[in-house]
């Protein structure tokens, strides 16, 4: 059954179609705005400036992120320690408390272990792989390499050549 309505309900309706229309606008005109913000808000490296020659000569790939799990943050501080001290990497960061869900020998394993995200020059990839699955204690060690593309140029080149820079 049909109930009638008033001028009211239809009035009610177009009022709020037209909130909704101006509040829609208001929403979607301002992001393309957000587009011409300046660079300096974003996280990517600035372009080169070709006005400095250090800062040109970075070769993409040239440094590489390492990713490594331990079971524990006392076995991790100790290969991380060494890493650095044998000079295989520049730093190595600690992320504790990841929880890893895996098969392994036909049955899947939770654990929670600690990541490892080493920053090395590509090049000290293979020698970096042989000492840690050297050290570590897991039958199949993971140790997955990543180049890196582009970032922070000064970064970049403290990677490359640690022992040339006194800070970061």
């Amino acid at each position: 059954m049909l109930v009638e309505r008033g001028p009211q309900v239809w009035l009610g309706g177009v009022a709020a179609l037209f909130l909704s229309l101006l509040w829609m606008r208001a929403l979607l005109f301002p992001y393309p705005r957000l587009l011409l913000l300046p660079r300096a808000f974003s996280m990517a490296s600035r372009p080169p400036d070709a006005s400095d020659p250090a800062s040109s000569d970075y070769v993409a790939g040239s440094v590489s992120v390492v990713f490594v799990t331990c079971p524990s943050e006392k076995i991790a501080k100790t290969i991380a320690r060494s890493v650095v001290e044998k000079q295989l990497a520049a730093c190595v960061n600690l992320v504790p408390h990841i929880t890893s869900i895996y098969d392994w020998k036909g049955k899947i394993q939770e654990d929670c272990e600690v990541m490892m995200m080493i920053k090395t020059q590509t090049s000290l990839t293979p020698n970096l792989t042989e000492f840690i699955r050297s050290v570590h204690p897991y039958e199949v060690v993971e140790v997955i390499s990543l180049p890196v593309q582009q970032g922070n140029l000064p970064y970049l080149h403290w990677v490359i050549a640690p022992l040339e820079n006194d800070t970061i």
